[in-house]
């Protein structure tokens, strides 16, 4: 901890985050009985970002996303929120009701002296603070303190499908002229892990040289999925293209120049296919970030789940298990339709941030009663800034993820739809067991 430890607030322009009491909004509240049967489920965490304690933590994020600060946050994710404060009270033992100029040397004491006294066992004791048994961590490679069983590795492989210039696709938006920098500079990294010292000459090449070795790496290093965040960069509508047409593109431009933005979705759509089904041979799940954010010009349209209904009918995808990360947001309904393929899972990640619980129920509930064994449990836990960690993340997510839960379950269960037996039984699944069974972590 380097800085002010609200920096959330320096980067939102918020001199200091002040407590209004306890979230609010939430109308009827949830089945207490079964409330307190779901705070004792140890979960699995579908989705973080959580951090190594290795100084700066380099290997951290392909898309570090203070690239393109500010943006627009949602109201619950501000510098005024009451989470926040509820968050440093439950990780830290904050005693204060506000987080003010006055009290921030103390907060800052305490987050040292756990930090210190932890030293590299922290990431495991935040873990224990929020009731998490293993924890998915999206990070370019892992580091110190993350370490398995507790930790699970997910490799991010979005520059594997950038072989070529990126120059046309830079000019899309300012947001994106900033974020594909970053993924050549993964695809130098990926490159030179493999010692190839320059981009094949043909698309075959890329593949069996580049692609492949790369998954087949990242697989023996205990990576259980692979993660495109490539909504942020282009549409997720990876269409079926002809091998012939793919490799004349490459081959134009593999050598220099800058192919066009329909050129290069070409490429892009066929290498797509071929990770997907390469991750699918490897027992590896492929995870894609389904949510209209973040960014001032992401193109939301983009991110819609519907878009990928073509990539999950394919024949030779039907190995591959895909997972929606963050549940589409404001396209949840169209994730539940996708939830009828038999190959597709969601998390609720990022929406545990954003949404209170009852909204966060209201999501949720049509999976539950449709295709509750594909529903996953998951925060988005990441690191705003300095002293603003993943942890603070990660309590809030779980938190408001078990209150969402017991108010969509009771629900169901007063309604007479689900016993109380079968409630439980569904928290379960969709706290731990479920992302048990996907990534064969064994727990019961």
């Amino acid at each position: 901890m380097r800085r002010n430890p609200i920096a959330i607030a320096l980067l939102f322009g918020s001199a200091a985050v002040a407590a209004c009491g306890k979230p609010g909004g939430e109308g009827t509240g949830p089945d207490e009985p079964l409330a307190a049967f779901i705070s004792k489920i140890r979960a699995v965490d579908n989705h973080t970002h959580a951090n190594a304690v290795a100084k700066e933590d380099p290997d951290s994020d392909a898309l570090p996303l203070e690239t393109i600060f500010p943006f627009e946050l949602p109201m619950r994710f501000r510098p005024d929120s009451p989470v926040w404060v509820d968050a440093y009270k439950a990780i830290y033992g904050y005693p204060h009701q506000e987080i003010s100029d006055e009290h921030m040397p103390e907060l800052q004491s305490l987050m040292e002296k756990a930090a210190r006294e932890q030293g590299e066992r922290f990431p495991e004791w935040v873990l224990d603070q929020v009731g998490t048994e293993v924890m998915l961590t999206n990070r370019v490679a892992m580091g110190p303190g993350l370490t398995a069983p507790r930790f699970r590795w997910v490799a991010f492989d979005d520059a594997l499908m950038l072989p070529l210039s990126t120059r046309n696709e830079q000019a899309a938006s300012p947001d994106r002229a900033k974020l594909y920098p970053a993924l050549e500079k993964l695809r130098t990294r990926y490159l030179s892990d493999l010692r190839v010292a320059r981009v094949p000459s043909t698309l075959d090449g890329w593949l069996s040289r580049v692609v492949t070795p790369t998954l087949e790496a990242q697989k023996k290093k205990g990576a259980v999925a692979v993660k495109f965040e490539a909504a942020l960069v282009r549409s997720l509508d990876f269409a079926e293209v002809p091998a012939d047409v793919a490799e004349r593109v490459y081959a134009r431009y593999a050598g220099g120049g800058d192919p066009s933005r329909v050129e290069y979705k070409q490429v892009q759509d066929f290498i797509f296919r071929h990770i997907a089904r390469e991750a699918g041979r490897l027992g590896m799940a492929v995870h894609v970030h389904a949510y209209e954010a973040p960014g001032n010009f992401f193109q939301a349209s983009g991110s819609d789940p519907m878009l990928l209904e073509p990539v999950f009918n394919d024949p030779g995808l039907r190995a591959t298990r895909f997972v929606l990360i963050h549940g589409g947001g404001s396209a949840s309904s169209h994730t539940g339709a996708m939830l009828w393929k038999p190959n597709v899972c969601a998390d609720i990640s990022a929406m545990v941030l954003f949404y209170p619980p009852h909204r966060l129920a209201e999501v949720i509930r049509p999976w539950l009663l449709e295709f509750p064994e594909k529903v996953l449990f998951g925060t988005d836990a990441a690191t705003v800034g300095p002293g603003v960690g993943w942890e603070l993340g990660a309590w809030i997510g779980t938190t408001t993820a078990r209150r969402a839960l017991a108010i969509a379950l009771g629900g169901m269960v007063r309604n007479g739809e689900l016993t109380r037996a079968k409630a439980e039984q569904i928290a379960t699944m969709v706290m731990r067991t479920n992302a048990s069974k996907l990534y064969g972590l064994g727990l019961e």
